[in-house]
């Protein structure tokens, strides 16, 4: 499932100065393949060139505002004149903030919408049209979050601007199924609680329970080998079977008609407590 990972083929990946980004990266060079590095941190973005270069991989590295369309297309640009076709984009870049309240700060509302979510949007639209033409294995992988799908209360703001990566994705990978001849698949990274520098900048040091960047990486990279799309992350507080059984309480109060977000309404608590530890 993942002819793309070779060498000599290409991989693009936004947000790569550092934390899932920068080991990705690491991984794909690892295959032998030429790496695009993107960021708007210019300085940890040299210094990670540097960190591939001397490992012996072909890195180009470019700063890329993403909720900027036009730095998506000229990050295109520079990367097909160096390397020629792309068979690997990762939209990882993202950022976090503190939450507010669902009715103030309408300009935080916006830039986290403009990078997480549109930096993706951007993404797709100025890479997948070229990797549709070439007519050769390729990977699109979106960076989305557990928060996007349990919406826990908080930060809506990041809560929806991943809920959108998760959405978009999903409508990627059924369009590229029913594109003629196409050999493009998606896939949607939804890391558990990660330790990255934007982690860090809140919490300055690693709690016990957090993966790390390394691990995170190492599990994506089993599934993509395996073909999944919904790549569900564990961390060291969280496996699987806990997560499922949040996704699926989550997905009942719709069905069950249930006060939104009922997993923390005072009373669903016993219930809620039940139903996990059943």
């Amino acid at each position: 499932m993942t002819e793309w990972l070779a060498e000599g083929r290409t991989a693009v990946v936004t947000g790569a100065a550092g934390g899932i980004g920068l080991e990705a990266a690491r991984r794909f060079a690892q295959a032998g393949m030429n790496i695009v590095l993107a960021d708007v941190k210019e300085d940890d973005l040299a210094q990670a060139e540097t960190s591939l270069a001397d490992s012996g991989a072909s890195v180009l590295a470019q700063h890329c505002d993403v909720s900027d369309p036009a730095s998506l297309e000229r990050l295109r640009t520079a990367t097909e004149a160096r390397f020629g076709a792309v068979h690997c984009l990762m939209n990882n870049a993202g950022i976090g903030r503190m939450g507010t309240k669902p009715w103030e700060d309408i300009g935080a509302f916006q830039q986290m919408i403009g990078i997480n979510l549109m930096g993706v949007v951007h993404g797709c639209h100025a890479f997948i049209p070229s990797m549709l033409a070439h007519e050769q294995p390729a990977a699109v992988i979106n960076t989305a979050s557990k928060q996007g799908i349990t919406r826990p209360p908080g930060n809506y703001a990041y809560n929806l601007s991943k809920a959108g990566v998760l959405a978009y994705t999903e409508s990627l990978a059924h369009a590229f199924r029913n594109e003629e001849g196409c050999q493009i698949t998606a896939h949607l990274l939804i890391p558990g609680f990660v330790y990255t520098p934007m982690v860090s900048a809140f919490i300055p040091d690693k709690p016990p329970f957090a993966a790390t960047a390394e691990e995170t990486v190492s599990f994506m990279m089993d599934r993509l080998e395996n073909g999944d799309f919904y790549i569900l992350c564990p961390d060291n507080e969280t496996p699987r079977t806990l997560d499922e059984k949040r996704v699926q309480w989550t997905a009942d109060d719709i069905i069950k008609n249930r006060p939104a977000l009922s997993r923390w309404h005072p009373e669903f608590e016993a219930e809620y407590k039940a139903f996990v530890e059943g």
